[in-house]
């Protein structure tokens, strides 16, 4: 089966270039130029990943990420018209997953949306590779399912995307040693670029640490090493 891509970008010329090139490698795409007109088809079809440009005429992009995350965890890309630093962490913080600085190279937003997916797709598996997958992470009282892309805090379920979905399960598998931003990030995006000042791993992090009602200062779960990266304790 196709994997179905939502595009919402008021700018026609970018809209159908991005189009052209999802549907030139196998991707059905669902294109829309209003925010209103691609609230319907969220609402109506079983869609992968959604690529979300900020500046939309009749809702931004913001709201839009906001609306969808209140349903749906596939990944959400968005689209930023400058290189605007507030805007990436607004966007992350709203639960998107990435994020792409116009003017783009198409077959950059293609490469993009094909990591995104493949973690998606590992983190929550469907069909008879399914089944034969059943590890479950646990720790005082928190419950990562990976089967079934499930995660209970004391028996109440979080929703989470499906980057936060990936540090947690990270974090998880390596407890009691700290993983750096780094290492998270290469593990979640692969070959995509890195620098010391991108914060894209903080964002996330400090998301859901929000969700697990964790602190930064008193972290019942995800601690901060400074100058090393996160860990999650062993149980006593």
């Amino acid at each position: 089966m196709q994997d179905r891509i939502l595009i919402v970008d008021d700018e026609p010329e970018i809209a159908d270039l991005v189009e052209v090139y999802l549907q030139s490698e196998g991707f059905t795409v669902f294109k829309f130029y209003t925010a209103h007109d691609a609230l319907d088809c969220i609402r109506r079809e079983d869609l992968d990943l959604a690529i979300l440009d900020i500046m939309l005429p009749d809702m931004s992009g913001f709201s839009l990420c906001r609306r969808i995350r209140q349903e749906h965890t596939y990944p959400i890309i968005m689209l930023t018209a400058k290189d605007e630093e507030t805007d990436k962490i607004t966007g992350l913080t709203l639960g998107a997953d990435d994020y792409i600085t116009k003017p783009f190279r198409p077959l950059e937003l293609i490469a993009r949306v094909k990591a995104q997916l493949r973690r998606y797709k590992r983190y929550n598996p469907s069909g008879p590779a399914a089944e034969a997958e059943s590890d479950v992470l646990s720790l005082s009282g928190l419950v990562l399912n990976i089967k079934t892309h499930e995660c209970l805090l004391n028996e109440r379920s979080l929703t989470l995307t499906p980057t936060e979905f990936a540090i947690l399960k990270i974090l998880l598998e390596n407890r009691g040693s700290v993983v750096s931003a780094e290492e998270l990030f290469h593990q979640i995006w692969q070959d995509e670029y890195y620098s010391k000042s991108n914060n894209t791993i903080t964002v996330h992090i400090r998301h859901l640490r929000e969700k697990l009602g964790d602190t930064a200062e008193k972290p019942a779960y995800i601690k901060t090493v400074w100058g090393v990266g996160y860990k999650i304790e062993r149980q006593p």
